[in-house]
């Protein structure tokens, strides 16, 4: 990554008169502008200010793309698991010498020399000033926003390229979209209820939280399941201005993991690792991936102290776009509305995914904490509301479960707040088509069809427990910590023991998950998810559905997917080649 427009062939770095804006195309039209609750407008940012936008060009091959993705990705395919390198990735997917040659040309006529290019050279990432972003882009017009010690600047207007250049740009990323916030949830239960149950009889064991040992002792993991290979590695992305402290996985890992081996220091933090507290829920995805996915080198992908023009969420699929040598398994606790983002956005996002897949990485999103969600329509019909990324068909996405006695290690329902649905914008995948039209055949009772489309892609894939974890942070033991991102790098921990043992005999990481998750139950491997089948997830709180989504059932459900890992049959099942 350069200046001046290095790392896009040379050749195509020509300098050009400045190129007519008269007649614009709006990119993103649908993009809708919302300030965030907790934002405060500051007012208009000076002309000579400096802002980076992301240009996402058009990009090539992606038919191909997509059919090779389904070759590598199917255990029935002979070419299961022969993936691509980032290289080859470029080589398929680079946009056109005339895409380089229209953008470049129409960004140095405006004088933008500032440029960085990643190596799949699908993305360009130019600073600029305000003055020349407002006339590189008509309409757009810079301001600032606040929230607490936090900065960002968007455009609460939309943007125009030259009718020319629509063709060749996907959008230009640093204009509207908010960093999206994912809170973990804390649920302090009354003493009265905790003492109510400690009488409880039978042979399960007793817990006053979930732990490493908890999650052990659900999912059959012995002290035996860690990672062994050196060139095996996991991840976590954060995008919420925090970070975690390798002072509080250390304590975590006293407290909570004397029964197996770990590691107690992260490898490879990638981003900005800022200085000042912790923050709970990057304490929670590195202490519980690295808990379950014990002794496996982990990376942290960091998006604290970023420029605040950027987007921290396409600040991370541009570092996926630009390094070669990547852990396979990545664990992300990161959502927004489908309705909030733009057509363009969502579509392209999913191609990043989709050359993830190639690469043979695993891709792991929480599913989200609001249940089905809700779309309020004034004087109109309340509709489900669909979380992205969850809703992409090239990622693995995670619900949350309960137990059924919260002190008990028992069998597990439904947490009321595990996301699922029916996505909005991309279409049913072939992979899950059986699995979804027999949930929408036999389920007992489904919400008005109006409110889904029950055409979509249905998520989540799997679930974990999500409820009442322990988390240290800020070196102090915090109970009751719940929310999908707790069960989303608790799986993301297991794919990648899975990983380990696929590579010491000699097997191909498992890549995109979702083809070979959806073929097990006809496989025979039944046994290999415990199926969750109790508990309905909340909703709109309405006269018709009354706050109820939809409800788990026997095989896949869009509450807790095919139900939780039962870890040695998952184990088994996906080591056959």
């Amino acid at each position: 990554m350069a200046r001046g427009c290095r790392g896009v062939p040379a050749v195509l770095a020509l300098c050009a008169a400045a190129w007519s804006c008269a007649a614009g195309l709006a990119l993103e039209q649908d993009q809708p502008f919302r300030v965030p609750p907790g934002w405060t407008h500051i007012g208009r940012v000076s002309p000579s200010h400096e802002v980076q936008l992301t240009f996402a060009l058009r990009q090539q091959g992606m038919v191909r793309l997509a059919r090779f993705v389904d070759a590598v990705s199917d255990p029935h395919s002979p070419r299961y698991g022969q993936y691509l390198s980032l290289e080859q990735v470029r080589d398929l997917v680079q946009p056109s010498p005339a895409t380089l040659m229209a953008v470049l040309k129409w960004l140095q006529g405006h004088g933008v020399e500032n440029c960085r290019s990643v190596t799949t050279l699908d993305f360009l990432e130019c600073r600029m000033t305000v003055s020349t972003a407002e006339r590189l882009l008509p309409g757009a017009e810079f301001h600032r926003y606040m929230k607490g010690q936090h900065s960002v600047v968007r455009s609460p207007l939309p943007y125009a390229v030259p009718e020319e250049l629509a063709e060749h740009v996907d959008f230009v990323g640093g204009l509207h979209r908010f960093p999206a916030e994912r809170k973990v949830i804390s649920r302090a239960w009354a003493k009265k209820e905790m003492e109510s149950r400690q009488h409880y009889g039978g042979r399960a064991a007793f817990h006053l939280g979930v732990t490493p040992s908890i999650i052990r002792k659900r999912y059959n993991m012995t002290g035996g399941d860690i990672g062994l290979l050196p060139n095996n590695s996991q991840a976590c992305a954060q995008f919420l201005e925090q970070y975690f402290h390798q002072a509080d996985l250390a304590e975590f890992m006293q407290l909570f993991g004397s029964s197996f081996g770990h590691r107690s220091q992260v490898d490879q933090v990638v981003g900005h690792q800022g200085k000042g507290k912790a923050g709970l829920e990057a304490s929670l995805d590195v202490e519980y991936i690295m808990s379950t996915g014990a002794n496996i080198s982990t990376w942290v992908f960091s998006n604290a102290g970023r420029h605040e023009s950027q987007e921290p969420f396409l600040a991370w699929l541009l570092l996926l776009s630009n390094m070669s040598s990547l852990p396979s398994v990545h664990s992300v606790s990161y959502g927004d509305d489908e309705d909030s983002l733009s057509l363009a956005y969502m579509e392209r996002v999913n191609m990043e995914f989709m050359k993830a897949a190639a690469r043979g990485l695993t891709i792991l999103f929480a599913s989200g904490d609001d249940g089905a969600g809700c779309r309020r329509v004034p004087g109109g019909n309340h509709t489900f509301r669909p979380s992205f990324p969850a809703s992409s068909p090239y990622v693995t996405t995670v619900g949350g479960t309960s137990f059924k006695n919260p002190f008990l290690v028992t069998a597990e329902v439904t947490d009321y707040i595990s996301g699922g649905g029916f996505s909005n914008v991309f279409p049913m995948p072939d992979y899950q088509a059986a699995a979804v039209r027999r949930f929408l055949r036999s389920a007992s009772k489904l919400p008005p069809s109006s409110y889904y489309n029950s055409s979509g892609r249905a998520y989540p894939d799997l679930s974990a427990l999500s409820d009442n974890y322990w988390v240290v942070t800020n070196r102090i033991p915090l109970p009751w910590v719940s929310g999908t991102s707790a069960s989303t790098p608790v799986v993301g921990g297991m794919v990648a023991l899975i990983n380990d043992r696929r590579l010491q005999q000699g097997l191909a990481p498992l890549g995109f998950l979702n083809p070979a998750l959806y073929q097990l139950q006809e496989q025979g491997h039944d046994a290999a998810l415990y199926d969750v089948t109790q508990g309905c997830h909340l909703s709109c709180l309405d006269s018709t559905v009354q706050g109820q989504g939809f409800c788990a059932g026997p095989a896949w459900d869009p509450v807790t997917g095919w139900g939780t890992p039962n870890f040695p049959r998952l184990l088994r099942a996906l080591l056959a080649p």
